[in-house]
């Protein structure tokens, strides 16, 4: 215990200084800055969801986005350059999760596509929103080509597979079916579990593959 020089006794408040334990810098906060940024962007977004699916995309303002999730203007326009800067954002982060659910899986075909139903039915209000009739085209043909995209490079390599995805053909059809079977589950309430329209919409892109000359595997 730390002592008085002067006086040779014991100092309260080097006591105090002595028992106090030394702060780890190591581990660093969350700064407020960053968490009322995400916080900002969580509520535009479930506000441009419920707005889609009470107006439709083209009416929706950025002024009823930011009312509805009480944000002010100014603080969207720090974030983002209009209404489809947000709707690209969501878009992006719905790609980035879904092919962190399926891409560079070794699972069998049927798990992985079991997963990607699941991560739908997770999300199912944000692809309800964009996919349903007031959603929005330009998210359906981005989902559309994305998933178009995973085919072409599944197809990849040498053999049938890659003389079936040459022209572009199977694997648009193959993005355009996957997004139509996403659609159809969700405006049906989701009443089959994800195992199940899995392996209906496996079956039937597999079909497809058989018949284009590819291995469905």
């Amino acid at each position: 215990m730390r002592q008085c020089v002067s006086y040779g006794r014991t100092c309260p408040q080097a006591a105090r200084w002595a028992i106090r334990p030394r702060r780890d810098r190591s581990r660093k906060l969350p700064r407020k800055e960053d968490l009322r940024v995400r916080r900002t962007r969580t509520l535009l977004r479930e506000a441009l969801i419920d707005l889609i699916g009470e107006r439709g995309l083209e009416r929706v303002t950025v002024g009823e986005i930011t009312e509805r999730a009480m944000v002010s203007r100014a603080a969207f326009y720090r974030t983002y350059r209009d209404k489809y800067h947000l709707v690209e954002q969501v878009f992006d982060e719905a790609m980035d999760a879904l092919f962190g659910t399926v891409g560079g899986d070794e699972r069998p075909p049927r798990e992985r596509w079991t997963a990607f139903f699941e991560h739908i039915g997770e999300y199912h209000r944000l692809y309800g929103a964009l996919l349903g009739r007031k959603g929005s085209p330009w998210f359906a043909d981005r989902m559309r080509g994305s998933l178009a995209a995973m085919v072409t490079e599944h197809l990849a390599g040498p053999g049938p597979c890659s003389r079936a995805s040459a022209d572009g053909l199977v694997p648009t059809v193959l993005g355009a079916m996957f997004v139509q079977s996403i659609t159809w589950w969700l405006e049906h309430g989701r009443d089959m579990p994800p195992d199940e329209i899995a392996a209906r919409t496996g079956e039937m892109a597999a079909a497809l593959l058989r018949r284009a000359g590819a291995d469905p595997s």
